[in-house]
């Protein structure tokens, strides 16, 4: 199995994707052969800490509370 990174393009009302040639010749694609793909969204760091912004806290909060936990006052 290969993994490779390639950008989604409009194709008619669908979403179509291009395999590099590169990917092609490893595997041995041939033109109307059926091949299985799985599909994974790339998710963005920054789309990931986005989420936990309810919980934000400020960070001498978070120290404080570690502190107590460790017997420290």
């Amino acid at each position: 199995m290969a993994e490779i990174e390639t950008k989604t393009r409009k194709w008619g009302s669908s979403i179509g994707v291009i395999l590099p040639k590169v990917l092609v010749d490893e595997i041995g694609i041939k033109p109307n052969e059926m091949v299985v793909i799985e599909v994974k969204k790339r998710v963005k760091v920054k789309d990931v800490f986005g989420m936990f912004q309810e919980w934000k806290r400020p960070t001498q909060e978070i120290v404080d509370e570690a502190k107590k936990g460790w017997g420290h006052d």
